[in-house]
């Protein structure tokens, strides 16, 4: 979904604008986050340092698995992880842009009322029987958690002018005005 594509709250149910929104926002801040990224040598980004992954190719493909897989639970199918990348941070880029392209595109064509019906999780970790658009919440807050982690990485490692990827932002700047 392109952000000029996107319904505006007066046209539809605020949960399925808000939602269509924030996984357009979430697109929009990875891109722009992955793009500041490319910047800089590969030698660099690959560096690792102390955080709660080793560096920011490790904390890309955990936002890209999570994405995978909460995207996977609202259209009810098998999620397979990939256990073991082996790309170029490059690769990683790209796939999480691409992921999160998927994620908008697959939320741009649900319903309101697919997005407002409960969909059970049962997995090794936990269990819970939640309306859709609270797992798009929750995955979107996930990698905006984790978009802020890659940013602390990147100060370890000298890098600066991260640029600004806060929703209001996005709405205020980011996202093309509708007509």
């Amino acid at each position: 979904m392109t952000p000029d594509n996107l319904n505006t709250a007066a046209a539809t149910n605020a949960i399925t604008y808000l939602m269509r929104n924030y996984v357009a926002y979430n697109a929009w801040a990875n891109t722009t986050l992955i793009n500041w990224l490319r910047t800089y040598p590969e030698e660099v980004l690959e560096q690792e340092v102390r955080s709660s992954f080793s560096g920011i190719k490790q904390t890309v493909l955990h936002i890209w698995q999570t994405q995978a897989y909460w995207l996977s639970v609202i259209k009810k199918e098998a999620f397979e992880p990939e256990h073991e990348f082996k790309g170029t941070i490059e690769d990683a880029f790209a796939t999480l842009i691409k992921q999160s392209e998927e994620f908008a595109a697959y939320l741009d064509q649900m319903t309101t009322q697919s997005i407002e019906e409960n969909n059970l999780v049962v997995n090794p970790w936990f269990n819970c029987d939640f309306a859709n658009f609270e797992y798009i919440q929750q995955v979107m807050n996930h990698s905006t958690y984790h978009r802020g982690q890659i940013t602390t990485i990147s100060h370890h490692l000298g890098l600066s002018g991260a640029p600004m990827t806060d929703y209001n932002y996005y709405n205020i700047y980011g996202k093309k005005k509708e007509n």
